[in-house]
């Protein structure tokens, strides 16, 4: 299935789109489809166009970045392309050393943990991420009537790994400092929005139609740890783009219990994950905002039929809501069969289609 295979037709201008057109809660041709993760990971395309490439060094070349970045969209003729990059880009790019390594993920040498550690953190410039700017660039050239993605990873997240070092499953190190010097740490996420922002703003100045925020952590935090001492951090990145007209899309994982305040945030669109239904979820979200997801990712091992039944329920839990964009409830992973994509994607476009 190419992008030219949809039911109602290629848009002929991003803005035309079922994706923003659902983003901005307007009537829809049919359900908008995205994967998080779809540039990459489970494509054999990828793997072998990263074979000996290291990932920061891909996310910091162009070609690479707009091949990526397309694959998924010639492949699966999903309705968006989610820009190829990592949360930790915008650290490496203002110095910050550290290293994504296979099968653990972002590792930084030297943790963010004293007042002299935040110094370190300067401000990201536009010209530091100039491949980005590139990228985008000839993305937007390339995607014609499919909109792109911007990507940005959000202060709590970023914070963390920089606390902690790397991957973390208690966030013991983040935690002590968020209790222990809530100014230190409000500092710190501070610090970070300013770079996220920076960050946001490149993708968008150069073409992206949209943003997501990924809060990949956020479920770690009680409601009040959220609202108190991470949301204000969030909604100054999103604040920051308010004025460019895109719509922001907020997402976190194991954030069923803080999709209120992540509605509260500023996101034009909250995702939630597989463990909340839509139509809880955009309850629990509030009126006013179009949601996003949120089938398990696990659910793609099954057999076709088996998919096309939990696809159905997340389409029923959906009906009748403002703004609905069908995605996973987390990225896709690396494992899963690409023609279950393919399909998936081709299933709802069928079942949704409208006039």
């Amino acid at each position: 299935m190419s992008a030219n295979d949809r039911p109602t037709g290629q848009p002929t201008t991003p803005q035309e789109s079922a994706f923003l057109k659902a983003c901005r809660r307007e009537p829809v041709p049919h359900t908008p489809v995205w994967f998080m993760r779809q540039a990459g990971r489970s494509l054999p395309e990828y793997r072998k166009l990263r074979e000996g490439i290291g990932m920061l060094d891909s996310c910091m070349r162009p070609d690479l970045v707009t091949e990526i970045t397309l694959q998924p969209v010639r492949r699966h003729g999903v309705d968006a392309a989610i820009y190829f990059s990592d949360i930790v880009v915008p650290l490496k790019a203002i110095g910050v050393d550290l290293d994504i390594k296979p099968g653990v993920g972002p590792v930084v040498e030297k943790p963010v943990r004293t007042r002299g550690d935040l110094e370190r953190l300067r401000p990201l410039e536009p010209e530091d991420v100039a491949y980005v700017t590139e990228a985008v660039r000839n993305l937007t050239g390339e995607l014609g009537g499919t909109p792109l993605i911007g990507f940005a990873g959000a202060p709590f997240t970023l914070a963390s790994y920089l606390v902690e070092g790397g991957p973390s499953k208690n966030h013991e190190h983040t935690k002590a400092l968020m209790y222990g010097d809530p100014q230190l740490w409000a500092d710190l996420c501070d610090r970070l929005a300013v770079i996220t922002s920076t960050f946001l703003k490149v993708q968008i100045e150069a073409g992206a139609s949209a943003v997501q925020l990924f809060d990949s952590w956020a479920g770690a935090l009680s409601p009040e740890d959220y609202r108190r001492a991470v949301m204000p951090a969030s909604a100054k990145v999103f604040e920051s783009v308010a004025g460019y007209g895109v719509p922001r899309i907020h997402f976190g994982v194991g954030t069923g219990e803080l999709l209120g305040a992540m509605g509260e945030a500023g996101a034009d669109v909250v995702g939630a994950d597989w463990r909340v239904p839509m139509d809880e979820a955009a309850r629990r979200v509030g009126p006013g905002k179009a949601v996003q997801g949120n089938l398990d990712p696990a659910v793609l091992f099954a057999p076709r039929e088996a998919v096309e039944t939990q696809a159905q329920r997340v389409l029923d839990a959906a009906a009748g809501l403002e703004g609905h964009i069908f995605n996973l409830g987390h990225g896709v992973l690396p494992d899963t069969d690409p023609e279950a994509l393919t399909h998936l994607v081709r299933y709802v476009h069928e079942r949704t289609a409208r006039g």
